[in-house]
């Protein structure tokens, strides 16, 4: 689901920082003593990872509204079929405007700064929806809403992995997934108990929350660093590796990537369709078509009417078996990613989400011709919960760590805006047609993703390279070779 983007980024400027600190890096008989005083002192980060994701939970309660509460708000509000697919839809018109700009406001106001503004878009879209009497406020509370998680998207990984050590960068950034799918599953749990437009006020707690705790934690230093601001670089440094630790190490190898990064050429967007790019972009862009045709943000959006289009008494069953799986599978996959490698995750995923749509759409298959009617409700439901279970493991996040491994540092920036495009462009269209497909054949909806499935598997077996424990060197030359 497009919720994953946010994986291209902590994982791409962890990759692109390695190259340039460990050259900086000066091995002396210190460097235990300061690592073990970095790991003594971490409770700044921990409390600025726990602020920061809390944007990320908010993220996943934004994209989680809409599966429990699309009957209580059509009923209430009187929404035809078309306008409750807009009202669905929109939040990834609004994510797309925020993810597209988002670099630009977090270079400019700063992370904290970026997540303020981020915090503020989202409570105001939340009131719009709680106040709304028709479609017009409700479509505008939702893509505001969209267009404070697009920023959210960008500048909470990119938070975390700027304030963290090297050694527990990757735990920490795992966090901020975590807590995306966690987002998600409370609002699909409280939705099947309160109504829509208290679901509507939770959303705003993970804003607060995160309002109050930015005056408590530091700016990221590497932005600092970036912007000229040497003192308070030092500070922010200094109260996030402990007042007893030496930072001078770690202050050196950020100055001198920061010089660095500035000193490479800047790239276009146009730039990447050149021959020495175009490979890099037929994959990075074949991924995201694929990650979200295989029907992710209209399965997802819009659970609970799968559920009960397919017969099952209490929709509200399934959607809570929906969100409890994503949780644990998650966790699953992260631990799985650098162990069995991309490609063969990729593969075994689309598998699991291709055999997850075929039993859904044969479950609606069954319906229509009045075969086995008990057995419809079951099938279907058993369907939907392969399906997240087998994407949650592999094609939520795999593709945007692809994405920022085989990309030029010169050019992720622009690469990374049009990945990010192409994601959010193909989350609005799958969403918005999601309930027209529906009410034009059920089965044919889910063997139509059934069949981008199949093309994903044979799209990553012949063009995807294998990326696990190469450098980005050896990346470049196996995707120029």
């Amino acid at each position: 689901m497009a919720i994953d983007e946010c994986k291209d980024i902590e994982n791409g400027l962890e990759n692109l920082e390695q190259p340039f600190l460990e050259n900086a890096k000066i091995v002396d008989s210190e460097d235990e003593e300061l690592i073990s005083k970095e790991n003594g002192s971490i409770g700044m980060v921990l409390l600025s990872t726990c602020v920061a994701v809390c944007g990320s939970f908010e993220f996943g309660s934004c994209v989680g509204y809409s599966a429990p509460t699309q009957a209580e708000i059509r009923n209430d509000l009187n929404l035809t079929l078309a306008q409750y697919s807009i009202f669905g839809s929109i939040i990834t018109i609004g994510a797309m405007i925020g993810a597209i700009t988002s670099g630009r406001i977090a270079d400019f106001i700063g992370r904290k700064g970026a997540m303020r503004m981020s915090a503020i878009f989202c409570i105001t879209g939340w009131l719009a929806v709680y106040f709304s009497m028709g479609t017009l406020t409700l479509d505008v509370g939702r893509f505001l809403t969209g267009f404070g998680i697009g920023i959210f998207s960008y500048v909470v990984p990119v938070f975390i992995a700027e304030i963290a050590p090297k050694d527990l960068r990757g735990g920490l950034t795992t966090i901020n997934q975590l807590m995306i799918v966690c987002g998600a599953s409370v609002a699909y749990l409280l939705g099947t108990v309160i109504s829509w437009r208290n679901l509507a006020l939770t959303g705003i707690l993970p804003c607060t929350f995160l309002l109050v705790g930015l005056f408590f934690i530091p700016e990221s230093p590497r932005w600092l660093a970036k912007v000229g601001l040497e003192k308070e670089f030092e500070v922010a440094l200094r109260k996030l590796r402990g007042k007893d630790a030496d930072i001078s190490l770690e202050a050196a190898e950020i100055q001198a990537y920061v010089d660095t990064l500035q000193s490479l050429p800047k790239a276009r967007i146009l730039d990447l369709f050149g021959s020495k790019y175009i490979r890099s972009v037929i994959i990075g862009i074949g991924l995201m078509v694929f990650q979200q045709f295989i029907g992710i943000n209209g399965i997802g959006f819009y659970a609970s009417q799968t559920f009960e289009s397919a017969g099952l008494k209490n929709s509200n069953i399934g959607t809570i078996a929906y969100a409890i799986v994503q949780v644990p599978i998650t966790v699953v996959g992260a631990f799985l990613m650098d162990r069995s490698g991309r490609r063969p995750l990729l593969m075994v995923s689309a598998t699991g989400t291709f055999i997850g749509c075929f039993m859904t759409g044969a479950s609606f298959y069954l319906k229509g011709n009045g075969i086995l009617l008990e057995w419809v409700p079951i099938l279907a439901v058993s369907g939907v919960l392969v399906y997240i279970s087998a994407f949650s493991i592999g094609m939520g996040a795999v593709p945007w760590v692809i994405m920022s491994e085989i990309f030029p540092i010169h050019v992720k920036s622009a690469a990374g805006s049009l990945v990010v495009l192409v994601n959010w462009l193909g989350a609005w269209a799958v969403s918005f047609t999601f309930s027209f497909l529906m009410a034009w054949s059920a089965t044919g909806t889910f063997m139509l993703y059934a069949g981008f499935c199949v093309l994903t598997i044979l799209f990553v077996a012949k063009v995807v390279p294998e990326t696990k424990g190469k450098t980005l060197e050896e990346i470049q030359a196996i995707i120029n070779s």
